[in-house]
């Protein structure tokens, strides 16, 4: 198996240092720099707990892509879905975390894979079903952001039908399907019908 690219993002030069360091001497990865790695590497993040200056720093630009693994020393419930907004895959408490679990890890995140403690799983599992009752369901969005109705007119387009014959089945006009498409790829940034489609069957809504 190829090693796995990873950069390493620190609180400080000395952690940083001393992380680079063990992670050298490993044959499962190969170090680089934070601004080389890209989708198919992992970006490893050690923080002492998850600020809002370092959730926007992980949101930004081309890092919002990268999965990561997170070395924390506190990770409070409410930085839970924070960290896996910011496409964290797996958390590691840095107090109980050996330098075999860590290589773990990143191997894991590398696959594609994800590695959550069970109980901060059961606080992302209560924070996903919060977010679906408390905001998504009083809107009509799904998990996906989506309406029924874009999800309707989505099931259709991925069958093929144009915008005529979906208006036809879903008894809209086809100003309205015409709507239903432009509002949900704007909202979305999505390019077109296809990306749209795609969305919602990486989604699994379709």
């Amino acid at each position: 198996m190829e090693p796995v690219r990873v950069a390493v993002q620190a609180t400080d030069s000395i952690t940083k240092t001393g992380l680079t360091s063990f992670l050298e001497t490993r044959s499962e990865v190969v170090v680089t720099e934070v601004d080389e790695v890209t989708e198919q590497d992992v970006l490893m993040i050690q923080a002492d707990r998850m600020t809002p200056q370092i959730v926007a720093g992980l949101r930004q630009g081309s890092l919002a892509l990268i999965p990561k693994v997170l070395l924390v020393g506190e990770l409070r419930e409410n930085d839970v879905l924070s960290a896996v907004e910011c496409r964290v895959v797996a958390v590691l408490p840095q107090p109980r975390t050996s330098g075999d679990r860590l290589v773990e890890a990143i191997v894991t995140a590398g696959s594609g894979r994800g590695l959550l403690p069970p109980d901060l799983l059961g606080h992302l599992l209560d924070s996903v079903r919060r977010l679906q009752h408390d905001v998504l369901s009083p809107r009509g969005l799904s998990s996906a952001g989506l309406t029924s109705r874009e999800v309707d007119v989505l099931r259709l387009m991925a069958d093929g039908w144009d915008t005529g014959e979906i208006a036809e089945k879903l008894c809209y006009s086809e100003r309205t399907v015409k709507n239903v498409i432009y509002e949900l790829t704007s909202r979305l940034n999505l390019r077109n019908r296809p990306h749209a489609v795609a969305y919602a069957m990486q989604a699994g809504i379709i």
